[in-house]
């Protein structure tokens, strides 16, 4: 009896512990995304408001680049990727002068019309706190480790205005194909209390629930399911993208800011070419195919470009915002083909773009009745499932760890980083895919017969 209570009364002091620790660090990511948020739709609507704004990119990105550079290099790229990074290798030490100079850059890339996002730097943001919160009060490694979560779960609740999918974001995006539990209740209590915070010093959120949605049927379920592959081939197109603009700059031996004003005059040159609508956070488009207009159909490909020479050329900023503008457009351009509603595939691609290039497919099915309500919830959850399988084992985050196959046909190393990871092919004998395999080998020794010579 005496261990029992004794049990109780442990876990009745964590719980009280962890709910008063994530109310702070939500509090504090909430103020601080707050003014980071409204800084920043100040400076994008001074800017946008000069003819020819974007002009400004070349300086501004390599300043970005110069600053990170020699100031803070944790904080380059996209903001939760670094947090990732230092949670699996660090214990979430992130250094607080992190904070006001990711705060700095990503002002300047966006302002100047980067294609990059802005819930990156929340995150990081978010994470810098947190881990400077926990230096405060002497937490050892595990507390600290569990309050740099809180701080990605509260900033991309806060940016978002979706306090549910924020708390999950934070708990499921550091490994794939697993949640942290241990980490649950302080997530979501920070995710909460950041969306209050930030709502109540006047944050606004994009909320737009759809109003179309077929009666279900097999013919639509169907339907769905193709939007789900497809969205997933989408996701599988901009991991490769990324990596390709990454790959591209390291080639390049030249001073980094060299590199950096470069990219932002071929992104000029690209915006004269095809439109300043790829340039920046893009939420006038994402907001136009939502309400169930068109784009041109290959703009999410060209977002795809923009954000790679964009991030992958030194550009500080998040990478969800444009995978919505991504996933938004492809899921307009699915709709036109197949003659479907163009708002609820948008809607659809919002999010299963989301669920299969960040390896988050529950936080991205709540994220939907969120932000969409939950008539979309079935076919949402079906199109995030599928698009995260069809990715495959890559990410926009590298520094994420594996935890699953999502094959038992493919081998990989569970327990790797998705960087570091080797694919190889094992069909089993019983299965489809080994019946295809044998099929396709079949077919490809008579051809080989057939050839002279051979």
């Amino acid at each position: 009896m005496y261990n029992r209570v004794r049990e109780q009364t442990i876990l009745f002091i964590s719980v009280v512990k962890w709910i008063f620790l994530s109310s702070i660090v939500g509090a504090i990511v909430g103020l601080a995304t707050t003014i980071f948020l409204k800084t920043l739709n100040w400076s994008v609507a001074g800017a946008s408001s000069l003819p020819y704004y974007f002009l400004a990119l070349p300086p501004a990105m390599a300043l970005s680049v110069a600053i990170t550079k020699y100031l803070a290099p944790d904080a380059e790229g996209h903001g939760t990727e670094k947090v990732i990074e230092a949670i699996h290798t660090n214990f979430g030490r992130i250094k607080l002068i992190v904070a006001p100079v990711k705060f700095i850059t990503t002002i300047l890339t966006v302002a100047a019309g980067g294609s990059v996002g802005k819930e990156g730097p929340c995150a990081q943001i978010g994470g810098s706190l947190s881990s400077c919160l926990a230096d405060l009060f002497r937490f050892d490694d595990n507390d600290r480790r569990k309050l740099v979560i809180c701080g990605i779960s509260a900033g991309f609740a806060s940016v978002f205005g979706t306090p549910i999918a924020g708390a999950i974001f934070g708990v499921e995006v550091l490994f794939v194909g697993q949640i942290l539990y241990d980490v649950l209740l302080p997530s979501f209590v920070a995710g909460v209390m950041a969306f209050e915070v930030s709502a109540a010093l006047g944050v606004t959120y994009f909320h737009d629930p759809i109003k179309f949605v077929p009666m279900f049927s097999e013919y639509f379920f169907i339907k769905v399911i193709i939007a789900g592959i497809f969205f997933g081939l989408c996701s599988f197109l901009l991991v490769e993208v990324l990596g390709l603009g990454k790959s591209l700059s390291e080639k390049i031996k030249v001073w980094e800011p060299v590199k950096a004003f470069a990219a932002g005059a071929v992104l000029v040159c690209l915006a004269l070419v095809f439109s300043t609508r790829y340039l920046g956070l893009g939420l006038e488009t994402i907001q136009s195919n939502l309400s169930g207009q068109v784009s041109v159909w290959y703009s999410f490909l060209i977002k795809m470009v923009f954000t790679s020479l964009t991030l992958g050329f030194g550009g500080s900023g998040g990478i969800i915002t444009p995978i919505f503008f991504i996933g938004s457009t492809a899921g307009a351009l699915f709709a036109r083909l197949f003659g479907l509603d163009a708002a609820t595939f948008a809607a659809l691609g919002f999010v299963s773009l989301l669920a299969g290039s960040a390896n988050t497919p529950i936080a991205a099915s709540i994220m939907a009745v969120e932000l969409f309500g939950p008539v979309v919830a079935p076919y949402a959850t079906i199109a995030c499932i599928i698009s995260f399988l069809m990715t495959g084992h890559r990410s926009v985050y590298p520094s994420q760890i594996l935890s699953i196959k999502k094959s038992q046909s493919i081998q990989v190393q569970t327990g790797e980083i998705m960087e570091n990871l080797t694919v190889a092919f094992k069909p089993r004998g019983k299965s489809i895919t080994g019946f295809v395999s044998r099929m396709a080998r079949a077919v490809k020794d008579k051809i080989d017969k057939r050839r002279p010579g051979v």
